[in-house]
C-alpha cells in the first residue's frame, strides 16, 4: 500500500517554500523538498501562491496515500510574514526567530493533557520542529537573522474536525497539525492506539479516574 505524508510535513513544506524562494529571495517556487523525521524526503508541489512585499502565502495539497485519511485532498496553507520592525543590525543574533501559530481551520487546545498547552494552536511539537528546522535552513542560506511569523491554516479544517477525535479531546475550531515521522502509514495500528492513549491521558488530566476501552466494530 502507498504511504502518504502528514499534515505536519505539508505545513513544513509550505512554510519552507514561502520564505525560501519567495519572501526572502524574491523568486517564485512551485516545488520544494523537505526531509521527514523518518528520513524519507518529501517533494511537495506548491499551489495557491500569493505574494506581497512583506508576506507570502502558499499551500500544499495533503496526500494521505492509501490510508483512509479525512484530510487527504485538503489545502495546508502557510502564510509567512516579515514584520515591519526587525531587530537592530547591531544585535548579536546567531539565527532567525521563527514564530508559529494556527489560523483558520487549525484547532485550539482547550483542555490539559495534550501535546500543546491550553490556548495554543493544535500544531504538535514535531511539526513545529519540522517547520522551524526547514525555515531556519532557508534563513541561513539567505543570511537572514530577523523574525518571521508563520501562520498555518486549513480552509476546510473546521468541518473536517467533526470527523476526527478533536471534539472529544477538547480541540476546538479545526484539525490538528500532526505527525511524529512525517509519513502516513496506511491502516496503522500504532496510529490508532496512540489516539486512544491520547484520549485516555486527556481524561486522566481532567479528573476521570477510570474508563472503558472496548474493541470491535460498530
Amino acid at each position: 500500500m502507498r504511504y502518504g505524508f502528514t499534515t505536519g510535513s505539508c505545513a513544513a513544506a509550505a512554510a519552507k517554500a514561502a520564505p525560501a524562494y519567495m519572501l526572502l529571495s524574491g523568486m517564485e517556487k512551485t516545488e520544494i523538498t523537505i526531509e521527514t523525521p523518518k528520513g524519507i524526503p518529501y517533494t511537495a508541489q506548491i499551489t495557491d501562491i500569493q505574494r506581497k512585499e512583506c508576506a507570502v502565502t502558499c499551500a500544499v495539497i495533503k496526500d494521505g496515500g492509501d490510508d483512509p485519511d479525512v484530510t487527504t485532498g485538503s489545502r495546508i496553507v502557510a502564510r509567512v510574514t516579515l514584520p515591519e520592525e526587525q531587530p537592530d543590525s547591531g544585535e548579536k543574533r546567531t539565527q532567525a526567530e521563527i514564530l508559529i501559530d494556527g489560523g483558520t481551520g487549525v484547532g485550539r487546545v482547550t483542555k490539559p493533557g495534550l501535546d500543546q498547552p491550553v490556548g495554543n494552536a493544535a500544531i504538535n511539537h514535531v511539526p513545529r520542529e519540522m517547520i522551524t528546522r526547514e525555515v531556519q535552513e532557508v534563513c541561513r542560506i539567505c543570511d537572514f537573522h530577523g523574525t518571521l511569523h508563520i501562520l498555518i491554516s486549513v480552509p476546510d479544517g473546521e468541518a473536517l474536525a467533526e470527523r476526527t477525535f478533536n471534539p472529544r479531546l477538547g480541540i476546538e475550531g479545526g484539525i490538528s497539525i500532526l505527525g511524529t515521522t512525517g509519513i502516513v502509514e496506511p491502516m496503522s495500528e500504532k496510529a490508532l492506539t496512540d489516539t486512544i492513549y491520547l484520549e485516555m491521558k486527556m481524561l486522566k488530566e481532567n479528573g476521570t479516574d477510570w474508563c472503558y476501552v472496548v474493541p470491535g466494530n460498530y
